[in-house]
């Protein structure tokens, strides 16, 4: 499916997920930006792609839309069904099911991609996707293995992430939110926000080749039309309002969280924080 195909069907792609109902006008953007990752990409219809991260299921969608009545998607998460508000993963997995697109999926929550018990068949799959998920990972050691191990399952990997670079003033409060958030997990304060290690582009470049990819360059996406910079301000300030979180750090982190903290009040905004733009790029297994 060409770009402009894959595009014209993201509002019946993004109807056909659960959150559409609760607010349409925040499903629709999302959709079309994963809708324009995915064409970047290139995936042909009949491809078969290993998704980890799936979350609810909104790069799935696409990728099923993507792959046509022949191909496949078996979309995995780490994170239990009944993880996720307002509607859970497991919810919103069962809704997507019960659309025309739900044949082509394949989801499989609870399962860790690194647990030795779980595997799949050498080049089994055409690619595999990572989007807007490697933040999670508790550290970059788990991505890292992470890749090294799915590069046994896919021949191709297409990646997307935020890009911790600000192109513009406006996107600092976006910024500040997501470090904040890392530095409280560093520091020991744990949780199951999305944000628990923000690395960069570079970053990821300098892991790749180690793990047996070769990158092609990257590319900016377009991230203006999307809700990710206020929600990740609102998390933020969630977890700087909870006592035993913040408790958890030792006090010169506390302290140097809490003056980091007061900059972000200062710079966000109650509702248009402008997102932090993102990096989309592919590599090919060595």
């Amino acid at each position: 499916m060409n770009k402009t195909d894959l595009m014209a069907k993201a509002p019946s792609i993004a109807a056909s997920m659960a959150a559409s109902a609760l607010s349409p006008g925040v499903q629709l953007p999302q959709t079309r930006y994963r809708a324009a990752l995915v064409s970047s990409w290139d995936i042909p219809a009949g491809a078969s792609v290993l998704e980890v991260g799936c979350g609810q299921g909104d790069m799935t969608a696409v990728l099923a839309e993507a792959v046509g009545p022949q191909g496949r998607v078996v979309a995995v998460d780490i994170a239990d069904p009944s993880y996720g508000a307002p509607v859970t993963l497991g919810q919103s997995a069962k809704h997507l099911k019960a659309t025309p697109l739900g044949s082509r999926i394949d989801f499989r929550f609870g399962l860790d991609v690194l647990d030795e018990a779980v595997t799949f068949p050498d080049s089994g799959f055409d690619y595999v996707v990572l989007a807007h998920c490697s933040w999670y990972f508790a550290s970059l050691d788990p991505l890292r293995e992470t890749l090294a191990r799915v590069r046994r399952w896919a021949r191709n990997l297409c990646f997307a992430e935020w890009d911790l670079a600000p192109r513009s003033a406006d996107q600092l409060p976006h910024l500040l939110a997501v470090l904040i958030q890392g530095q409280i997990e560093v520091s020991g304060s744990r949780g199951e926000g999305n944000v628990r290690t923000p690395f960069s582009q570079e970053s990821l470049l300098r892991v790749l080749p180690a793990t047996g990819w070769h990158p092609a360059p990257g590319q900016a996406v377009d991230t203006t039309a999307l809700q990710d910079g206020d929600w990740e301000v609102d998390a933020c300030a969630t977890l700087l309002d909870s006592v035993d979180r913040m408790a958890e750090l030792p006090k010169t982190v506390r302290d140097l969280v809490l003056s980091q903290a007061d900059v972000l009040r200062s710079l966000a905004k109650e509702r248009g924080n402008t997102p932090l733009p993102a990096y989309s790029l592919t590599a090919r297994r060595a």
